[in-house]
């Protein structure tokens, strides 16, 4: 089960480039209006078997937030795209996807290899 851990503000991005220094952090940003952005969080939800001390897991409403996710493609130099998935360690995202090419796999083949 992912621990979600919600962002509403540029404040909280710039503290997960500081808490990816101790642990690997996703952001996912989310289109509550848009389905295959809920399928992919679905999937997410349902493959997701990293524990609480192996990667946080933060939740982005990008319809609410629009300008954090903008400061999100400015700040990890990434193109915005709706579902997307950041991975961030040392204050770099090291891995980034979008649609239904986000997946659980994915990420642990990045993890283990970053």
């Amino acid at each position: 089960m992912i621990n979600w851990i919600s962002v509403a503000s540029e404040n909280e991005i710039e503290a997960i480039k500081e808490r990816s220094n101790e642990i690997p952090c996703v952001i996912f940003k989310h289109s509550t209006r848009c389905p295959i952005s809920s399928i992919a969080k679905l999937r997410l939800e349902d493959n997701w078997d990293f524990n609480n001390n192996e990667m946080e897991a933060y939740f982005l409403d990008l319809i609410r937030y629009r300008s954090v996710s903008n400061y999100i493609a400015d700040t990890f130099d990434v193109h915005h795209e709706s579902p997307q998935i950041l991975l961030i360690k040392n204050g770099d995202c090291t891995y980034e996807s979008s649609h239904l090419d986000i997946t659980v796999d994915e990420l642990k083949e990045v993890y283990s290899t970053s």
